[in-house]
């Protein structure tokens, strides 16, 4: 059993004087009062690789008595000054729920301890005019004594502010401002682990710069690839639990990696990135079912609700619950397994391994403008070929084909685009953003199209079992008439992508 929190906490070096050094912060936003808790003792052990994979990534795991909240803490960094907390019950080992949502990380390396930290803690809580509490702020005695050989002892103290769950984050800018004013500063580490390791002198050695001249294609490149890979990896864990956007996110970050690797072959070997590109495709496949079977029964779901309840005939809603359940199951059955395949973990290695020994082409080390605006523009043609093969085909299927390529294609030149705006600016970034209303508009269309072969299996299975198939019949002409009038629209949409002038700057 887990159980998972947001906490949105500062960490400070407390003001001279220590508890005696605070100042009152009733009046502060809307503190009306300040309540003191009594000293706890905590005693907590972090597990890590032994090269430190975790803290690398700014993730800490921990085994920890005392306190109100004893047990298994794994805590995940998200934005600002905010991580997730994932809590696990006491046992003598890394609970297995754990050890798989770090998966990504250690990819299977073992886990030991690295470091104890004991606290002594002193609580304040600060409470609003009802008595609930707004922010808890802790003074912390800390002791830390590592646990490989070699390592040292450490000890220092630190004040903590962690907000309430759903208070402003605004409060800990107000209470920061009191803070400082009697002396108190941020802390320099993160968390507690990082400045137990460094203290107790077994941080993890940073890793080696790849050999990249600074500011070139080559430079821009592999920025891009290194962000998406860590954003993969990062990812992981809320898809392995099904969270809201997590796998769809995955999924559209695998595809950034493959069309950034196909575009800049120019500046990264293909016989090095083909084999990843593969294994890329391969994994947002196997994430592709899930949330494509959870958007397609959430259009189909939203079009039956706005029916007039005299065109819904027989069990409509029922037998589309059936099939959203059985589906969906066997569709997060095959996300799961993909994420516990060794052929994903072998992929996020060979990602590592790209972004650290890099497979440079000679045009690499060059300025970057011309060289990212080729790749942009290569893209550009790619779109239009496709675009006027579709237009050029009868209705039907293989027109329905042939948009479809387009689509992918105008994702392949709004991902070039994407990378190349650090350098190429605003002109890149418009061509982008035309290419993504285009594939946008081309998705709305695909959706109608996959909706309608859904429709119509529905239609045949009701038909089938003896129940009226005429709701089904009226959906599948709606979704007809909407991919209809989404290619009509196309022209229009096209038109305002193709315009010479977005590529001038580009062209030169």
């Amino acid at each position: 059993m887990t159980q998972s929190k947001r906490e949105t906490e500062r960490k400070y070096e407390p003001p001279p004087g220590g508890a005696a050094g605070l100042p009152d912060l009733t009046g502060v936003g809307p503190v009306a009062s300040v309540t003191a808790g009594g000293p706890e003792e905590l005693d907590a052990v972090y597990h890590d690789t032994a090269d430190l994979r975790l803290a690398r990534s700014s993730v800490t795991l921990r085994r920890r008595t005392g306190g109100p909240d004893a047990g298994w803490h794994l805590k995940l960094p998200l934005t600002g000054d905010s991580r997730e907390e994932v809590w696990a019950p006491l046992s003598d080992d890394v609970p297995g729920s754990l050890r798989e949502l770090t998966l990504s990380r250690t990819r299977g390396a073992g886990l030991r301890p690295v470091v104890r930290v004991r606290s002594t803690r002193t609580v304040r809580r600060l409470r609003d005019a009802e008595g609930r509490v707004l922010a808890e702020l802790s003074l912390d005695e800390v002791r830390a004594d590592a646990a490989v050989s070699g390592g040292g002892r450490a000890a220092w103290a630190e004040l903590e502010v962690e907000l309430a769950d759903g208070v402003h984050a605004g409060l800990l800018d107000a209470i920061e401002k009191k803070l400082r004013k009697k002396g108190a500063v941020r802390a320099a580490s993160p968390s507690k682990l990082a400045r137990a390791l460094r203290e107790t002198g077994t941080a993890p050695e940073p890793a080696p710069a790849p050999g990249v001249v600074a500011g070139s294609a080559g430079a821009y490149v592999l920025a891009y690839v290194a962000e998406q890979a860590g954003r993969l990896v990062s990812l992981d864990p809320a898809a392995r639990r099904d969270l809201p956007d997590a796998v769809h996110q995955m999924r559209v970050t695998c595809r950034r990696l493959r069309g950034c690797l196909r575009s800049y072959r120019s500046v990264l070997d293909r016989r090095a990135t083909d084999p990843l590109r593969a294994e890329l495709r391969w994994l947002a496949g196997e994430l592709g079912v899930a949330r494509d079977h959870e958007v397609l029964g959430e259009r189909i779901g939203a079009a039956l609700a706005g029916l007039p309840d005299e065109l819904v005939l027989g069990p409509v809603a029922a037998r589309l619950r059936v099939w959203e359940v059985s589906r969906g199951g066997e569709a997060r059955s095959r996300v799961r397994e993909a994420l516990a395949a060794p052929r994903y973990l072998r992929l996020l290695d060979a990602l590592d391994a790209l972004a650290g020994q890099p497979p440079l082409r000679a045009k690499a080390a060059g300025k970057p403008a011309r060289t990212m605006a080729r790749a942009v523009l290569k893209e550009y043609a790619r779109l239009a070929t496709r675009m006027d093969r579709a237009s050029g085909r009868p209705s039907g299927r293989s027109r329905e084909t042939g948009l479809h390529e387009a689509r992918k294609a105008a994702k392949g030149l709004r991902y070039a685009a994407e990378v190349a705006r650090p350098v190429l600016g605003e002109p890149v970034a418009r061509l982008g953003g035309r290419a993504k209303a285009v594939q946008q508009l081309l998705g709305e269309h695909q959706d109608a199209v996959v909706a309608q072969e859904t429709l119509r299996g529905l239609a045949v299975a009701a038909h089938a079992a003896g129940e009226q198939a005429f709701t089904w019949g009226l959906l599948h002409g709606l979704e007809r008439a909407g991919a209809e009038a989404r290619r009509r629209e196309l022209a229009e949409v096209w038109r305002a992508a193709s315009d010479p002038a977005l590529r001038v700057p580009l062209d030169r």
